[in-house]
Formats: C-alpha cells, structure tokens, sequence
C-alpha cells in the first residue's frame, strides 16, 4: 500500500508541473463508536436467499433469531461502514457501506448477526476480515462463502435439517477451519484456495454419499476423516507430501479408507505443498 501511495504522489507532482491537479482522497479520521441494530423479518416467499457483503474487520454469524431472519449489532467507527438492508421478494440483502481509501489505522467494524431457523440459500462476500461462523442446526439448501486474504473458522456443531445442494468456498491468501462438515449435509463441496492453511474436519454424522472438491496453490491441506467413515481420497498436483495415517491404505494418487455408512469421497488438486489425512 505505502508503495501504491508514492507512486500517486509522484504523479500528482508530474501532472502539476504540466499544469493539471489531481485529487489524492483525505486520510479519514475514525470516530466515535456507533452501533446499530439489525433486525430482519422473516420474507414471505417460498424461497429466501440471504447475502451478506462485508469488507474488513470481524463478522461473526450464529443461530438464536427468535421468529427473524436476522438479528444482531454492527458497532463501526467509520460513517461509511454503516451498513443498507435490501429485501426484494425473498431476497435480503446486508450490506457494508462503501469505503474507499488509501491508508487507515484505528478502525472498527464488526458486525454480530444470528440467523433463524427458517430454510434459506446463504451467501457471503467477505474481504481482508476474521470470520467466526456457527452453522450448527440452521437450515441451509445452499452456502457460498467468498472471501480475500483470511481469517476464518466454520462450524456445523449440530445437523442442518435440510439437505445442502452444494457448499462453495472461494478464498484468497487465507487461514480457513472447517469443523464438522459431516453435519452440514451437503451432497457436494467446493473449495477454492490460493496459499494458505486449510483444514477441512469432516467430523459430525453424514447421512448420505457426498464428494468435496478441493483446489489449492500452495499450502498446507489438512483433512480429519473420522475413523469408521467409508472414505476414499485422491491427490493431484505437482510437489506434494502426503502423510496420512494407519487405518488408511495406497493404490497410487489414492487413499482408502473402509468404513460403514455413507461414502465420502474426496477429490485434491494442488499446486504444491502438504496433504495430511488423520482421524
């Protein structure tokens, strides 16, 4: 960032000399503490989509509205962080207030919602932030979480009640744990990183045959496949290390584990880095 501010100021001493001016934005000053509650009702249509936008800071989603879509607190320090509610026939949407700008310290944004038990399709478009979401015992047909450099943990403590079509998962440079996946009840898993550290805990009760699909550059990939689950893993990519543990057998590329159930299937392609498979 220091570097993107000198070149502008180099050329705005340039334009000047030729006789031009350019307008280089006012470093904002954060200001008092501002919070503002959220309440969203529950939309009366047959299908609710969900889409929260977010940039930087920390946003933190659970179950506990009571009869709402949504409800919480967003505490900011910055006017423009204050954030819209859009609702248009069963689509909500929340989102942050634009904000641009080239250098800012001190500020606060965070944003603490819960989310009711009525079915929805939830997305999530997130930037530079930490996230901390509890999914456990919503009723989600469909996640998207899409996010920039990370922080992020996700956990399904308790089943979703609803079959999930798919979960996606799009992430930059990012720090991400995945906790009980089994719980979620996805039929398939997407996930997208850059370099970064993943985990992926397939934990919980699956009910059903189910396949994740797993695409990073270069990192360190973990995944947590209980013993007993019937799993079967493939890697792909370039230089890889595999470790992975005795209840687990080799053919190649791919690793078996027997089990009773449902069968999870696991699909890895990397650039390089390290695939660990534990229990």
């Amino acid at each position: 960032m220091k570097y993107l501010f000198a070149f502008l100021t180099i050329l705005a001493l340039a334009t000047m000399a030729c006789g031009f001016t350019v307008s280089i934005p006012d470093r904002p000053t954060p200001g008092p503490d501002v919070t503002d509650e959220i309440s969203v009702a529950i939309p009366d249509s047959d299908d609710t989509r969900l889409k929260i936008s977010f940039g930087a800071g920390e946003l933190t989603l659970s179950p506990g509205a009571d009869d709402l879509l949504v409800e919480g607190t967003v505490t900011y320090n910055v006017p423009n962080f204050k954030p819209k509610v859009r609702e248009d026939d069963g689509y909500i949407r929340i989102e942050q207030g634009e904000f641009k700008t080239l250098n800012v310290t001190d500020l606060k944004n965070e944003w603490d919602l819960m989310l009711g038990e009525t079915p929805m399709e939830l997305e999530i478009n997130a930037g530079a932030y930490q996230g901390r979401y509890e999914f456990g015992g919503l009723a989600l047909t469909d996640l998207t979480i899409k996010d920039g450099a990370s922080d992020v943990e996700v956990s399904f403590s308790e089943s979703n009640p609803t079959e999930m079509s798919v979960f996606r998962y799009e992430t930059g440079a990012s720090n991400v744990v995945l906790t009980d996946l089994a719980n979620a009840n996805f039929s398939t898993l997407i996930f997208n990183g850059g370099a970064g550290d993943y985990t992926l805990d397939f934990g919980g009760e699956l009910q059903h045959d189910a396949t994740a699909r797993v695409e990073t550059g270069f990192g360190d990939l973990k995944l947590v496949i209980p013993e007993g689950v019937d799993a079967r893993v493939s890697v792909e990519g370039g230089a890889i290390n595999v470790n992975h543990g005795s209840g687990w057998g080799q053919s190649n590329h791919t690793y078996t584990q027997d089990g009773s159930g449902p069968t999870l299937t696991v699909i890895v392609k990397m650039g390089a880095g390290n695939v660990t498979i534990t229990d």
